[in-house]
């Protein structure tokens, strides 16, 4: 089974200029994302794998190359959100 993930509570997220800001409140912190990274954010209040986000994003930024770099990317991206404590195994 692949390993599945989802936000770990219900953070403030603002869109400005382009940019996600996350409001955590309950370890004072602050994360900004790029428009890409607040469209991965965004679907992640819903169970995701590393596959589904990866075909999502080629779709919605019409990405065109390596798809196994982007796959690659989109770990790394998660690996910091779990980091963050803003997201969460769901499985």
């Amino acid at each position: 089974m692949m390993t599945q993930y989802i936000q770990k509570g219900i953070y403030e997220t603002t869109e400005l200029d382009g940019e996600f800001i996350i409001l955590n409140t309950d370890d004072y912190t602050i994360t900004k994302l790029n428009d890409v990274g607040g469209y991965c954010w965004s679907k992640l209040n819903e169970v995701q794998t590393v596959a589904t986000l990866t075909k999502n994003l080629i779709e919605k930024f019409s990405i065109n190359g390596d798809e196994t770099q982007v796959e690659r990317d989109m770990e790394e991206f998660l690996e910091n959100l779990l980091q963050c404590g803003l997201i969460q195994y769901a499985d």
